[in-house]
């Protein structure tokens, strides 16, 4: 069994490599995830939210759950998103993934449907009955029209299997007792750690991993590594996640490709504020804006 503290403190959120006809490019996705984990990444979120999920079938999600799983850098840890608004579906693909060797799964809250909270209970509890492994609650109301307050969190954590969230309402960040708490955006990804958090489920560490791990193990810096990055985090979301880190991405020389509809490729704009993001932090770019499809 594993247990949350040893998922690590940086977990990437990892980006889903396409291919230009828009299939997922497996070979990209392994030197990808072994080039994050020599910098600074301890761990993988494999189709979650920036791994473009929604637009991925199950053949295709699974496919690189497993692949992630098989070429694992040495010592890191792989949680694969399960989530769905049907809890059916939501249960399949836990149970799946489960089998596929994954030491955690991530499952983001009902979205649409907006559940009652026993209908958030019930549907945990029925995904929690499909894994032996550490489920993370994801709570991001942005995204998903519901919020899980501190209270419903609690809760929750009476569930088997259930042991952390990561928490995307920055208004509510706060540990939980019985879970373990993980920022769920950059930003408060130091708040999190100053208060005894367990980590964080990352973005920028796709381009500043080697910071993002300096922030993690040095206290004494971290509100000055935190403050260095802020234009990293703001250039990484001007537009739908995960558009502009790709382009940064494709930029530094790593294959990872475009997006899948309804998402679009990052405009002239965009793209100049990420190569001018690059430059200010000594990143070398590979390819100009104009060519980041490869």
């Amino acid at each position: 069994m594993t247990s949350m503290m040893q998922l690590g403190k940086v977990l990437t959120a990892i980006v889903t490599p396409l291919r230009p006809d828009g299939q997922v490019n497996g070979d990209a996705f392994v030197a990808l995830m072994h080039h994050l984990a020599e910098h600074g990444s301890e761990g993988f979120v494999v189709c979650g939210t920036t791994g473009e999920a929604a637009t991925l079938n199950d053949a295709e999600h699974l496919g690189l759950v497993e692949l992630a799983v098989r070429e694992r850098p040495k010592g890191v840890s792989i949680v694969a998103g399960t989530g769905s608004n049907d809890t059916a579906h939501a249960v399949k693909l836990t149970r799946a993934a489960t089998e596929l060797g994954v030491d955690a799964t991530l499952s983001v809250t009902p979205y649409y449907n907006r559940p009652s909270r026993l209908g958030l209970r019930r549907h945990y509890e029925a995904v929690a009955e499909a894994t032996d492994r550490p489920i993370l609650l994801y709570n991001i109301p942005a995204r998903t029209g519901t919020n899980m307050p501190p209270d419903l969190l609690a809760e929750l954590a009476e569930i088997e299997h259930v042991e952390g969230v990561k928490q995307a309402n920055r208004a509510e960040l706060q540990l939980i007792d019985g879970l373990e708490l993980y920022a769920g955006d950059d930003a408060s990804f130091a708040m999190t750690l100053d208060i005894g958090g367990a980590g964080g489920i990352l973005v920028a560490s796709h381009i500043v991993g080697d910071a993002m791990q300096e922030m993690a193990r040095s206290p004494q810096r971290r509100s000055e590594i935190d403050a260095s990055l802020q234009d990293v985090y703001e250039t990484l979301f001007l537009t739908a996640s995960p558009t502009c880190t790709k382009a940064a991405l494709n930029m530094l020389g790593h294959d990872v490709g475009g997006l899948r509809l309804p998402l679009v490729e990052a405009t002239e704009q965009e793209l100049a504020a990420v190569a001018a993001m690059l430059e200010r932090h000594g990143l070398p770019i590979v390819r100009p804006a104009a060519s980041t499809l490869g």
